[in-house]
């Protein structure tokens, strides 16, 4: 945490207001100064005078307002911009008509430019052209018509300032991504150190618990039992780390209960979702899940239907291979899709069983896997060999697992 507050501190924006506050002063001591040498050739010096003795306080007074974007509200801007525009109608009053077609300096001077700087700091280009067209405005007033001397200056305050308040837009941009890029580093630190004592105290116990169990027999054994399935459970958790979806596994008959952060299933539904998330619900003492080490990322509607008829190859398993059964779920990430196999170790579909089954109006396999599959243009494939298990092959090609939105709605 010192070092994300150590970063945090290296703001590009902190600087520019330093620079501002320095700016505000030079400048309106400058103005002055361009006052000093040149009344007498004013026709109401006293006019400026007066000007003068509002600026310089307001200046010094507000030194505080341009010192953190905090402070520089709204309406402080919006007042010290009224300022510098007051300053600038008031020219031809106090001044001769000829210095001003000589192109004379206004009252505030480049004191203006302070102003539409803070509106570029404070909120951005948008901002800072507001602020610009506003004081453009003013200084064609100001002549009494366009000059080139007025549109230089005007086209250089404009571009300076919206080249700031850019920068400042993407430093802004840059500061939230390294926040957010700091808060998964010291939250991948701190579920790693979680890992490491878990893996030390408390699955080590689970084992021993398991181990001795077995051993001793009788009711021993079935704690035994149920401690090594809340190891496992227990295991992919900390494997799993954050997953972005809500995820609340319970299988009452073994006992085992994983858990994890809830997170609605529909936001950033135009993100590609990682199947291994969606998968690791599944994992546990009966159920082994081999998976790739980088994400396997498929569009939200591919990725859910996909993991569905995981769920219904699994509730199959569950359902006829018997208790004792287990099952095994490989991933792999191909290059033209992705291939999702579960296979257990039951007795077996026999031969004409699935027809049968159709036939009595049981539609599990053709609906929840093959139906699914066939939704999201992927195939399903089912071998059974009597006494050696049950093996479904899902496949979904890459083309339709990045353009799937609203089939799968429409088709259900």
């Amino acid at each position: 945490m010192a070092e994300r507050e150590k970063v945090m501190r290296m703001s590009v924006e902190q600087p520019l207001w330093r620079a501002l506050t320095a700016y505000r002063v030079l400048t309106m001591l400058y103005a002055i100064g361009l006052f000093t040498t040149a009344h007498e050739k004013l026709d109401r010096p006293w006019l400026a005078i007066a000007y003068y003795a509002v600026l310089a306080p307001w200046t010094l007074a507000t030194l505080p307002r341009v010192a953190n974007a905090a402070s520089c509200t709204k309406r402080f801007l919006v007042t010290d911009l009224t300022v510098a525009i007051v300053g600038i109608l008031l020219t031809p009053l106090a001044d001769s008509q000829q210095r001003i077609v000589d192109g004379g300096p206004t009252l505030p001077s480049i004191w203006t430019a302070g102003s539409v700087l803070a509106f570029a700091i404070k909120g951005g280009w948008r901002w800072a052209a507001s602020a610009s067209l506003l004081v453009g405005v003013a200084n064609v007033v100001q002549r009494g018509a366009f000059s080139r001397d007025t549109v230089h200056n005007v086209l250089l305050v404009c571009i300076a300032s919206i080249a700031i308040g850019y920068v400042v837009e993407l430093a802004r941009a840059s500061e939230r991504t390294l926040a957010r890029a700091l808060e998964i580093e010291a939250a991948t630190r701190e579920r790693e150190r979680l890992a490491r004592d878990i893996h030390d105290s408390v699955l080590q116990v689970l084992a021993m618990v398991q181990r001795r169990g077995t051993a001793i027999g009788g009711e021993a054994a079935e704690l035994g039992r149920l401690a090594g399935e809340q190891e496992v459970a227990l295991r992919t958790l900390v494997a799993g780390g954050m997953v972005p979806a809500s995820y609340a596994s319970e299988d009452l008959a073994q006992g085992a209960v994983v858990r994890a952060v809830e997170v609605p299933d529909e936001q950033d539904d135009d993100e590609p979702r990682d199947l291994r998330s969606l998968l690791t619900r599944h994992a546990g003492a009966k159920v082994t899940l081999s998976e790739p080490g980088a994400p396997v990322l498929l569009a939200p509607p591919a990725a859910r239907e996909l993991a569905a008829a995981v769920g219904a190859a699994l509730d199959n398993v569950r359902r006829h291979a018997g208790p004792d059964a287990h099952a095994w779920i490989l991933v792999e990430d191909e290059p033209d899709g992705v291939i999702v196999t579960v296979r257990d170790d039951g007795p077996g579909i026999p031969e004409g069983r699935l027809a049968e089954a159709e036939g009595e109006g049981r539609m599990g396999v053709a609906l929840s896997i093959r139906g699914r599959l066939r939704d999201i243009g992927g195939t399903a494939e089912l071998i059974s060999v009597p006494d050696q298990g049950t093996e479904v092959e899902l496949r979904v090609p890459r083309d339709e697992a990045r353009d799937t939105r609203g089939k799968a709605g429409k088709a259900r």
